[in-house]
């Protein structure tokens, strides 16, 4: 069964349809920019354009970096136009998309959706955390299996100022931070969430997870278990066309 994810990020709008019987994208992802300022209009626009590149006509499941509630409404927009804030973004893109079935859903939460069925999360249980580092710091919590949404950990204060301002990989660049220098700000950020959460597990994802090898095995001190996403970039198109084909 093949059902279209779409990821939208703070810096870019990616899509692809996804094998669900594998968790694999069946054709290479198609990546537009994320538009600034990234106003509901424009990144509805960039949706259709990824969606359109395809010629999809079935469902599609779409990832939104911030809180989303009943699969519709967002609620935070930390990355993006703050006037996405009480927009229905499945009513807004399922129209873009000319009324295709739309299923909406937190990026992290999507990432974390997938990696638990299909990648470092498969058959864990107890406690997880999924962390994806990019232009923030998103989280998906996961209790025995099942997902507690919209916990948005990045936003936890990390020495004075908002985790994902001190630890994304956007504060490595904008701050062009060695990644010795980025690995103890992680694993600061890493000791404050295990303080309060106490995983068994952590699975770190985003873009980032493609380099694991160059700052997990700098990060010291941490009880839990530290593994790096094994569908890396993929985890959210996947994780949406996940549900996606729930709701269908």
């Amino acid at each position: 069964m093949q059902i279209f994810g779409v990821d939208i990020g703070g810096s870019g709008i990616k899509g692809a349809p996804v094998d669900l019987d594998r968790g694999e994208l069946t054709e290479e992802r198609h990546k537009v920019l994320t538009p600034h300022p990234a106003t509901p209009d424009a990144v509805a626009d960039g949706v259709k354009e990824v969606v359109g590149h395809f010629g999809w006509t079935g469902p599609v499941g779409i990832t939104f970096p911030g809180v989303v509630t009943g699969g519709a409404t967002i609620r935070t927009a930390a990355n993006v136009d703050k006037a996405w804030i009480d927009t229905d973004a499945r009513a807004l893109l399922g129209d873009r998309l000319g009324g295709l079935p739309v299923t909406v859903l937190n990026d992290a939460d999507a990432a974390g959706v997938a990696e638990m069925q299909f990648g470092a999360g498969r058959d864990r249980q107890g406690t997880v955390l999924l962390l994806t580092f990019g232009t923030g710091i998103g989280s998906a919590l996961f209790a025995d299996g099942e997902l507690v949404p919209n916990t948005e950990l990045g936003h936890l204060e990390l020495n004075g100022h908002d985790a994902e301002k001190r630890a994304s990989t956007k504060a490595k660049e904008d701050h062009e931070l060695t990644w010795e220098h980025w690995a103890r700000r992680v694993t600061k950020y890493l000791a404050h969430v295990e303080m309060l959460f106490s995983p068994e597990l952590f699975i770190i994802g985003g873009g980032v997870s493609r380099k694991a090898d160059k700052f997990l095995p700098l990060i010291e001190g941490i009880e839990a278990e530290i593994v790096p996403a094994q569908l890396q970039n993929n985890a959210g198109i996947v994780g949406a066309a996940m549900r996606a084909a729930k709701s269908a």
